[in-house]
């Protein structure tokens, strides 16, 4: 997952094309921003291409196809890998701010307890509240309320406190379902939170939230931008680099 600044439509356009490789049709996301080389990504989504903001379609697609093996070869690798999908059953666990939370059924419904904390009372869970016997699809929309739940409270208490550091005007918080992105600012003034985030460790929420909130100063990613960064969170590297590998 990445970051997106969306100051200007022109900035944050992506273009979804096609191109024959190898004598497949592939579709490819084309991606025109502030870089100096081509940036080629293949995931669960497809193909992604990121160029020069001037770069022609003709020098793109010499590239590509010259390319075409290894891009082919990563694209069948995605199509045959095996979907891995969460267990919406009771005993499975779900990290929560880098800490295990195991689902338990109870006759009350759903709870979630911290997995090494089993043992703790009903009462001082965030309990989530469904009828007895409940099937997958009630555990997986109970455990995403609870997800939800934490990640609007978690997110909110942060922005508040990073913007008050940045001294800026406290912003519109949505959260986001991206499969990408990790957060993004736009000239408005809306954060868009991942909800996946709320599953990573405190110090990792934070740089996102500072990241963020920094693009509310500085709506690029230069020197400047990154300077504001530093001034809230002196780690940020190491959090981006974290971030990067968890992917």
């Amino acid at each position: 997952m990445a970051f997106q600044r969306t100051k200007t439509s022109k900035l944050a356009a992506n273009e979804l094309r096609h191109i024959n490789l190898n004598g497949s049709e592939v579709p490819y996301t084309l991606m025109r921003c502030r870089r100096k080389t081509i940036g080629m990504r293949v995931s669960s989504e497809g193909l992604t291409v990121r160029i020069p903001m001037r770069e022609s379609l003709s020098w793109v697609e010499s590239v590509l196809q010259k390319r075409a093996d290894w891009i082919v070869t990563k694209l069948d690798e995605w199509k045959n890998r095996k979907p891995t999908r969460p267990a919406w059953e009771e005993g499975a666990i779900f990290p929560l701010l880098g800490e295990p939370w195991q689902v338990t059924v109870t006759a009350d419904g759903v709870q979630m307890m911290q997995a090494s904390e089993n043992a703790r009372s009903k009462d001082e869970q965030p309990g989530l509240s469904l009828s007895s016997g409940v099937a997958a699809e009630q555990i997986e929309n109970a455990v995403m309320k609870w997800y939800r739940q934490h990640a609007l409270t978690c997110f909110t208490e942060r922005i508040a406190l990073y913007a008050n550091k940045l001294g800026v005007a406290l912003p519109q918080l949505r959260l986001s379902s991206a499969r990408t992105l990790w957060g993004s600012c736009n000239s408005r003034g809306i954060i868009r939170l991942n909800w996946r985030l709320i599953q990573k460790p405190l110090d990792l929420v934070d740089y996102v939230v500072a990241h963020e909130l920094s693009h509310l100063i500085e709506m690029n990613h230069s020197k400047a931008f990154w300077q504001t960064v530093g001034s809230v969170y002196p780690g940020y590297a190491a959090a981006r680099k974290k971030l990067r590998g968890i992917g």
